[in-house]
């Protein structure tokens, strides 16, 4: 019985000796061995084999592409609360020795190194946006990820990791400095239609007032030329009147006439020009013989001026 009690446990360290004795490193990632605590070496993806009982595996970790999303809020120069969402993409900077060993013993665990990872992005973005307004902060996404990265890429080196990417995709405020800002896009917006609207009313009334100052220049200047044509043909008129005039007395005078029949027959051509054209409207006339002659004596007068009377 004792006999196979001692098989038993033969067989079952042969197996622990086998099993410990080869181990299988997966794709992609790393395994840290350690003799008695202290580093050893580094075994890669495959099958490796390791001295039983002796060397230990201390940790394994991936060495490919790794992301994480943070949450974490900054403050202003103005004292405005900013909210902002990132996506953080690392790796390992490389598989040598000296960069895996500083990966696997920089910090304790996996969590601690996110912890510090955290903490110094949002360092470098609350350092960043304490000097900036609030106003600001949403034009200067892409200088914010260029500061941080710039920060953090010899930090990260000296952890063995390197930054791949870093991504802001949400930047928000509260809701009360929201609301503000809506309101300061709404106000500058209807500034500017009203001042689109006042110059498009001055324009439109500046071309009225164009067009109606060239209308009456086009009209005086029109009303000038009327006015000089009908001087120019009332003179042209009288001119040829005064011709007629004279040419008719002087034949009267040749043919031994006399020219106070011509006069007499004038002053009856008028007084019927006044009965057919006076339409309604009363002229008072002297129409006695006195009358008549004191008038064509005034005509006689004035018909014996230089230049109608011959």
């Amino acid at each position: 019985m004792s006999f196979l009690i001692v098989l038993g446990l033969v067989a079952l360290v042969a197996l622990m000796i086998v099993f410990g004795t080869f181990v299988t490193v997966q794709q992609g990632t790393v395994a840290i061995i350690t003799i008695f605590g202290r580093y050893s070496r580094i075994l890669r993806p495959g099958l490796n084999v390791k001295i039983p009982f002796i060397e230990a595996i201390y940790r394994r970790f991936s060495v490919q592409n790794r992301s994480a999303e943070l949450a974490f809020q900054a403050i202003t120069q103005d004292q405005a609360n900013v909210h902002f969402k990132a996506l953080l993409v690392y790796a390992v900077l490389d598989t040598q020795e000296e960069t895996l060993k500083n990966v696997a013993f920089k910090f304790e665990s996996e969590a601690q190194f996110m912890v510090a990872l955290t903490r110094t992005i949002e360092g470098s973005v609350r350092g960043f946006v304490a000097t900036k307004k609030q106003y600001e902060i949403l034009s200067l996404r892409n200088e914010i990820v260029h500061d941080v990265k710039n920060q953090l890429d010899q930090v990260l080196e000296s952890w063995g990791y390197h930054l791949i990417d870093l991504q802001l995709n949400d930047v928000t405020f509260d809701d009360a400095i929201t609301r503000s800002m809506a309101q300061v896009v709404a106000s500058a917006n209807l500034k500017a239609a009203a001042e689109n609207e006042g110059q498009a009313l001055l324009i439109t009334k500046t071309k009225a007032a164009e067009a109606e100052g060239n209308a009456v220049k086009i009209s005086a200047e029109a009303e000038r030329i009327a006015a000089q044509l009908r001087g120019q043909g009332m003179a042209l008129f009288r001119k040829e009147v005064a011709k007629g005039m004279a040419d008719a007395a002087q034949q009267m005078q040749t043919q031994n006439l006399d020219a106070s029949f011509l006069l007499f027959s004038m002053w009856t051509e008028a007084i019927k020009n006044f009965a057919e054209a006076g339409e309604g409207n009363t002229i008072f006339l002297d129409g006695s013989p006195e009358g008549m002659e004191r008038v064509l004596k005034q005509i006689m007068v004035h018909t014996q001026r230089p230049g109608l009377g011959g």
